[in-house]
């Protein structure tokens, strides 16, 4: 990366308090086009009723929407269609260069974006975690969250300062775990180093070449499997995060930050906590795909979603951190009390970015992912 990621760390905290200030006016109806369709390809709670009415309402435009569960079904689904048959797509930023050899997407025209709409420092970072391409931007900041642990309170006695990714692993989980496969492997990886069993500099050694990514990834997939009797379920989409505690008995787990934020608010007794060794932080993007039947609505979507009334109505629906300024104003204030509690400014200051795929790394880690499953 070609600013640290010190740096990195502290314009996101800066970020996240920009967020809930900064009101900005911009309205829907200001986009190019005012009627046709538009075809979505985005995460499964994205989008709810009232986000697309109110676009609808706004524009005219008619919104067909379509969702994935996971970046590599996204990711599949568009390279089997040749870029076709979506116009506006959501993956995660770190998973842009997976899309640009084959030309899965086009580049944005920025004087059709309104570019003043989003946190400046999620524009400039964005640049390192894979938005742009041979000096062109693909991909537009959307919104941002974490992974880190939701626990239920009544049966594990946690103060914030000692929530861990260990946590999971103690005698006091057995079968009370659960976890994605693919990020769990990160999370155990961070723990380790920060415990010296593993040094790793907090897991980013893993993109430093394939060796130490197996070095490292050796040794945590052997820490899990030894602990196996812990594990109540995995999970690898939203709607199977939150049924693996109502459903399954889990009762702490590594979890996205929408599952956590909306147990939550069902029953207080569930917190989601940062862990000391720092949550895993991702970015999730908007772009046009290279196929797009309907290029002037596709932009006009994306203009809707950077208005501040929309992305605080997101932020409120998900749980999720929008990117644009002021999007806090809009979000409620169930959503500013549950920011406020989560992220402490200690816990901002210790995010754990998500870093842009290196070659061997998906294919990598879907080995250990087959191996932990499978033990």
């Amino acid at each position: 990366m070609s600013v640290s990621r010190r740096f990195v760390l502290k314009s996101t905290a800066a970020a996240a308090a920009t967020a809930v200030a900064a009101p900005a006016i911009l309205r829907a109806h200001d986009a190019l086009a005012s009627s046709g369709q538009v075809d979505v390809f985005a995460w499964g709670d994205y989008f709810k009723d009232n986000m697309i009415q109110k676009f609808e309402s706004d524009t005219g435009i008619k919104v067909n929407l379509s969702t994935f569960g996971s970046n590599d079904e996204a990711e599949n689904k568009l390279r089997a269609a040749g870029g076709k048959g979506f116009d506006v797509i959501f993956p995660s930023i770190t998973n842009g260069a997976n899309y640009y050899p084959d030309n899965l997407l086009a580049p944005l025209d920025e004087s059709k974006v309104k570019m003043d709409a989003i946190i400046p420092s999620m524009v400039r970072d964005s640049i390192n975690l894979g938005a742009t391409y041979r000096g062109k931007r693909y991909l537009l900041p959307f919104d941002w969250g974490t992974e880190a642990i939701t626990f239920d309170s009544s049966k594990f006695d946690l103060a914030d300062a000692d929530v861990s990714f260990g946590t999971m692993w103690s005698p006091e989980a057995k079968g009370a775990a659960a976890f994605r496969q693919k990020s769990v492997i990160m999370g155990v990886a961070i723990y380790l180093d920060s415990t010296g069993d593993v040094p790793s500099n907090r897991a980013l050694d893993i993109y430093k070449s394939e060796d130490d990514a197996r070095r490292i990834w050796d040794a945590c997939t052997k820490f899990i499997i030894e602990r196996k009797e812990n594990i109540a379920a995995f999970w690898n989409n939203a709607t199977e995060a939150t049924a693996a505690y109502t459903d399954a008995g889990a009762t702490i787990g590594q979890t996205w930050d929408t599952t956590g934020l909306l147990l939550n608010r069902e029953d207080a007794k569930y917190k989601y906590r940062m862990p000391k060794e720092g949550g895993i932080t991702w970015m999730d993007s908007m772009g046009v795909c290279s196929g797009a039947a309907n290029v002037e609505q596709a932009y006009a979507l994306i203009n809707a979603l950077l208005d501040p009334e929309m992305a605080g109505m997101f932020a409120a629906n998900t749980g999720y951190n929008s990117a644009v300024k002021g999007a806090g104003d809009f979000a409620g204030e169930e959503y500013k009390k549950q920011f406020n509690e989560v992220y402490s400014e200690e816990a901002l200051a210790n995010l754990w970015w998500w870093q842009a795929d290196t070659p061997y790394f998906a294919p990598l880690r879907q080995e250990y992912v087959e191996k932990i499953t499978n033990a």
